[in-house]
C-alpha cells in the first residue's frame, strides 16, 4: 500500500502549485521553482499549469527568457476554499 507521502491526489498537486504561485505574488514564479517546491517534473508542471490557466486560476507571463506563472484573484479564492475544505476533511479524518 502507498504511504501518505507517495499518494498525492490531483487536488493535492494543484493545491501545491497554487501555494507556490501564491508565494511568488505579483512577480510570478518560474517552472523550475514550482517543479522543486511541488516535487514534480518540468513537464508535469507545464501540464498542470496549463490546466490551471484554462480554469482561470493561474496566468502565464514572460519576463526576458523566462516563462512565469502567477496566481489570479480567482486562484487565491480557490486556494483558500481548498484549504478550508482540507480542514473539514481532516476533521472527519477522511483522506482526499
Amino acid at each position: 500500500s502507498m504511504s501518505k507521502q507517495q499518494y498525492r491526489s490531483e487536488m493535492g498537486i494543484i493545491a501545491d502549485i497554487l501555494g507556490v504561485t501564491m508565494d511568488g505574488g505579483t512577480q510570478g514564479v518560474i517552472v523550475s521553482a514550482i517543479s522543486r517546491r511541488a516535487n514534480l517534473s518540468h513537464y508535469a508542471v507545464l501540464e498542470k499549469c496549463q490546466k490551471l490557466i484554462d480554469a482561470g486560476l493561474v496566468e502565464s507571463m514572460r519576463a526576458e527568457r523566462n516563462r512565469l506563472f502567477k496566481v489570479t484573484e480567482k486562484g487565491i479564492r480557490f486556494f483558500q476554499e481548498f484549504q478550508r475544505f482540507q480542514g473539514v476533511m481532516q476533521g472527519f479524518n477522511l483522506r482526499y
